[in-house]
Parts: structure tokens; C-alpha cells; sequence
């Protein structure tokens, strides 16, 4: 995949992506918000140094790497992907809380529609801002989207230091364990 220039990432700009779902989702994945460089490929979670594709892959919900191109593969492994906010900005911190408490609403409806087995929020800060938890922390929550058990996941943005790519894996692991 060729890297976007600067004036395609200026463009991409509050650009919005498509969810990737398919039938009956074991896991909905549900970032905060694309990034500049996944509205400017169209793909999640895009941007080289973004751990969320080699996270999945370690912890075993897919049996290889997949590159963000290869989203559409994500249904056919019971994975769908979504966003709590729809539009791209060069840095999470940039929406507000008001776009955020939307977005949860947002979810809440998508995960009504699809019914997944979990959904797996990655970002416990945006989750906390989201579903006004301000206690929220990583792992299984005790609320449930519809029928769907709610899992809270670190972030996997490079940006994130607090994980690393294997501790970052091991909370995926977690998850996937978690289903049996």
C-alpha cells in the first residue's frame, strides 16, 4: 500500500471510512476514531506503527498478519470492525466529549444491528469519556450492549507507550481466551 503524500492527509480531514462487518460478528473491534492516514487509505487502523493487525494476529484471532488493506478478511474470521467517532483527525485528543458520549450512542445502535458476542472498545480513556465510566478499566466491563458482553481494550496507536506490542497482545489474548 503506497503512503498517502501530506496533501492527501491534509485532505483526509474529517473523512469517514466504512465499517467492516459482517454476519453475526463474534467480536465488533470499535476504535476511537480514524486516523488521517486511515482516512486517507479508506483502511482501519492504517497508520505504520499502529499495533492493533500484529496485536490480533499474536493473540490469535487471525492466523497470520493481516495488513489494514486486507480488512474485508475480518468477517471471515467472526471479526468486525467499527468506530466510536466517524471522522478522521491527526490526533484522538482532538474530538470532543460530546462527539465521544455520540459515538457511544452510535455504537450502541450498530451493536443493536449486528449483535455481536462482545464488543471490545480500544481506548479505555475514550470509552470512560463515551459511556461516562470514569472508573472504566482494561478487560471485561459489567454492563452489556444489548445482548453483547462490552470488553475494554488498550490503544493500540503507537503513541500508546504505556503497552508495548506483546502486553498489548496478551489483553487481546484475553478477550479471545474469554470466548471459550
Amino acid at each position: 500500500m503506497p503512503r498517502p503524500t501530506r496533501a492527501e492527509l491534509d485532505a483526509a480531514k474529517n473523512r469517514t471510512i466504512p465499517d467492516v462487518i459482517g454476519v453475526d460478528p463474534t467480536v465488533l473491534f470499535c476504535g476511537i476514531n480514524p486516523s488521517l492516514y486511515s482516512g486517507a487509505t479508506g483502511h482501519h487502523f492504517a497508520r505504520p506503527g499502529n499495533r492493533f493487525w500484529p496485536a490480533l494476529w499474536r493473540s490469535g484471532f487471525t492466523p497470520r498478519l493481516l495488513r489494514p488493506e486486507e480488512q474485508g478478511l475480518l468477517p471471515g474470521f467472526g471479526l468486525g470492525v467499527t468506530n466510536l467517532v466517524r471522522r478522521a483527525t491527526a490526533r484522538a485528543d482532538e474530538l470532543t466529549d460530546d462527539e465521544l458520549k455520540a459515538g457511544g450512542q452510535r455504537l450502541r445502535e450498530v451493536v443493536a444491528a449486528c449483535a455481536p458476542l462482545v464488543v471490545a472498545v480500544v481506548g479505555v480513556t475514550a470509552y470512560r469519556a463515551a459511556f461516562a465510566t470514569p472508573k472504566a478499566v482494561i478487560g471485561a466491563q459489567p454492563e452489556l450492549f444489548e445482548s453483547a458482553r462490552v470488553w475494554v481494550l488498550p490503544n493500540p496507536s503507537g503513541l500508546n507507550a504505556h503497552y508495548q506490542l506483546d502486553s498489548l497482545a496478551a489483553e487481546f489474548r484475553a478477550l479471545r481466551e474469554s470466548l471459550g
